[in-house]
């Protein structure tokens, strides 16, 4: 089965760009196009794609409010992957936060496009750890909100599941950490699962997130 992709942009040059570099590949399929974020749930209980590559900045309704619409009224939603035309930028940060599984720049090349689309449908999550070590810098709160450290304090990490989301903090994959830490990729896996669970966490995304608004991970 193709993986199915809902495109949301308001300009219908990225649309088309997008659709013509995704549709090339034979593992790919292009459901549906929005112009902006206020038809995103309609359609996506309509077409129930894999993925929605989601732009930030739209007139209505933006990326973030559609993000957080779309997980709070879609049961088993798609993946969210946030197209964007400046990585430093706040709107993206909030993205993350609401739950976006990961942001991609229009700039990106068709090859890096395709990763991305295929990644993120596969479960994994999207992140540029310098990047998004300078967002949370910038416009997270970096120790200050009191409800992420609240939930940190009551997941009650073991000492390796909070090396483990250190690392994932860091961006490294599952290999790579298994690599670190001198263990199977295997107990990797379970290692993020339990820090997902704990945290309420929908994904490592949301992990990484919640570790720089804690304080448990220092964006700098």
């Amino acid at each position: 089965m193709p993986v199915t992709v809902l495109l949301v942009d308001d300009e219908p040059l990225v649309r088309a760009g997008l659709r013509a570099v995704l549709e090339a590949q034979p593992d790919i399929e292009v459901v549906g196009e929005a112009a902006d974020g206020a038809a995103v749930i309609p359609l996506v209980r309509q077409l129930r794609p894999d993925v929605v590559a989601m732009d930030v900045r739209m007139p209505l309704l933006d990326g973030i409010e559609a993000t957080r619409a779309l997980l709070r009224t879609v049961e088993e939603p798609p993946r969210i992957l946030v197209v964007t035309t400046f990585e430093n930028d706040e709107y993206v940060y909030e993205a993350l936060r609401a739950g976006a599984d990961g942001f991609l720049l229009k700039r990106a090349r068709p090859a890096e496009i395709v990763h991305a689309v295929r990644l993120i449908a596969e479960g994994e999550s999207l992140l540029f750890p310098a990047s998004v070590r300078q967002l949370a810098a910038e416009y997270g709160e970096s120790g200050g909100n009191r409800a992420a450290r609240a939930a940190m304090d009551r997941a009650r990490l073991t000492e390796r599941e909070a090396e483990v989301l250190r690392l994932m903090a860091r961006g490294l994959s599952n290999a790579e950490i298994a690599a670190r830490l001198v263990v199977g990729t295997e107990t990797v896996k379970s290692h993020v699962s339990a820090v997902l669970a704990k945290l309420g966490a929908r994904d490592r995304t949301q992990a990484v997130i919640a570790a720089y608004e804690s304080g448990f991970v220092a964006p700098g």
